[in-house]
């Protein structure tokens, strides 16, 4: 289903409100976000929530994974209207899920052959909570004490290379990687939380933004140090080799436009020659007509613009546009 500008309403719909500045109000944004809705893609996703929290979590990193499913909705849908009922759903469930430390817990098995306990349990890690709490913020919940809880807690375990690879106290797993190594995606997806809630106002005050401040700086320079360093380092396996480097949406897991994208919502790095250099191969990527074409492809949104490599791919075309924008704001 394509939109009057012969493009999916998604892309449109963001169009208006991340490039354009139109409100949620406006009659164009409104006929948008209705497009966007009742595309069945995205009523796919959207009944898929409503089974929340889905599979059994056994790879963070399976782009069918509900978690992943919902926070692609949030970057569809944010600030474009309340929350759909489906996704109501789904928040609700997540808010029943959290300790009392206010992190939310998934239904998860790590084999006893990896350092688990080899049976379903509830539990967080910094590869997941991250997501579920920034959906939440997304989707308006932001202001919930249970969410600014767990977004305190998670923030608390920055070091001064970046958040580390971290589980709950129900499981005794850690990562393929060096103790005192940073995660390099705990830290990307800590950062992206950290943009939001900051954005919103979720987690106010001046002692908390003095923390916040100090935690995204540690961890955009960690990000910034792996790219420098891509070709003798690769911490928890997180490698920056020739898949990091190509372009790929949605933003699931671990790769250049995800990455840049981050590291954009943050003005201090916008100048630092490893985040322009990062920029720079995106661009290269630009073909002749000006569009661009996804180079990876997860299986599961083979039907959507960016799930094939032969032809443009709007989607990617507008995360470039807005990264763009970002740079001259």
């Amino acid at each position: 289903m394509l939109s009057e500008q012969g493009v999916p309403p998604w892309v449109r719909l963001r169009t208006l409100l991340d490039l354009e500045g139109r409100s949620a109000a406006d009659g164009e944004t409104a006929a948008a976000r209705e497009a966007t809705l009742a595309d069945p893609r995205v009523r796919q996703l959207l009944a898929d929530v409503t089974r929340w929290p889905g599979t059994v979590l056994n790879s963070h990193r399976s782009a069918s994974q509900s978690f992943h499913t919902l926070e692609f909705l949030s970057e569809l849908l944010a600030g474009s209207g309340p929350p759909p009922a489906e996704v109501g759903i789904a928040l609700d469930r997540i808010l029943e899920s959290m300790g009392a430390d206010g992190i939310p817990r998934l239904p998860m098995t790590y084999s006893a052959t990896h350092g688990g306990p080899g049976v379903e349990m509830n539990a967080w890690a910094l590869c997941d909570a991250p997501t579920l709490l920034l959906s939440l913020v997304r989707f308006g919940r932001g202001a919930d004490p249970r969410v600014c809880a767990g977004i305190r807690a998670l923030s608390a375990l920055i070091r001064d290379n970046g958040w580390p690879c971290a589980v709950s106290p129900e499981l005794s797993f850690r990562g393929p990687g060096r103790k005192d190594d940073p995660c390099p995606y705990a830290t990307l997806i800590m950062l992206r939380l950290l943009a939001a809630s900051g954005a919103c106002g979720a987690c106010g005050g001046e002692a908390a933004a003095a923390a916040s401040a100090a935690a995204t700086a540690a961890g955009a320079e960690s990000l910034l140090d792996c790219w420098a360093r891509s070709r003798e380092r690769s911490p928890y396996l997180f490698r920056m080799g020739t898949d990091f480097r190509k372009l790929k949406a949605p933003f699931l897991w671990y790769d250049i436009l995800h990455v840049a994208e981050v590291l954009s919502l943050f003005p201090a790095v916008r100048l630092d020659s490893r985040f322009l250099e990062m920029v720079g191969l995106i661009r290269s990527r630009r073909t002749a007509d000006g569009s661009y074409l996804a180079e990876s492809v997860y299986a599961p949104y083979k039907e959507w613009d960016f799930g094939q490599k032969k032809a443009p791919s709007p989607w990617i075309g507008f995360l470039v546009r807005r990264l763009e924008k970002r740079l001259v704001s």
